[in-house]
């Protein structure tokens, strides 16, 4: 699976962004899709998450009610919407795909196949 993440980019507080990540080659329908951020000097973290049909989606408490993630199955994408962004949001995103339907979805480690990644900078 090869993941190009994008949409990316400088953004004032308060404002909205929207990242992309298109998919290609081999895919399944078991492929949890995530999308998880590094900051400077942290740990990646785990920002939002979402089942392939889309049924079933998690967040982390940091972005909860700002952020959605989506996708559209039939394009091989998965978006990530961002409002209200906070200068504590400025990182780097990365698209994750999860092969393993038995894994803990909800953890960085589940996530085996992983985008280039695309910064997201919010001025305050």
């Amino acid at each position: 699976v090869q993941l190009q993440a994008s949409g990316g980019g400088l953004v004032q507080a308060g404002g909205s962004l929207r990242l992309s990540c298109a998919a290609s080659g081999r895919t399944s329908s078991n492929y949890r899709m995530a999308w998880i951020r590094q900051a400077p000097g942290k740990e990646r973290e785990l920002v939002a998450a979402i089942t392939w049909s889309g049924a079933n989606t998690i967040y982390a408490d940091s972005v909860k009610g700002r952020f959605t993630i989506s996708r559209d199955n039939a394009k091989n994408m998965v978006y990530l919407q961002m409002d209200s962004l906070k200068s504590e949001d400025t990182a780097v995103y990365y698209c994750a795909a999860s092969s393993n339907a038995y894994s803990n979805w909800g953890s960085v480690t589940a996530y085996d196949y992983w985008g280039q990644g695309t910064l997201v900078t919010v001025s305050s």
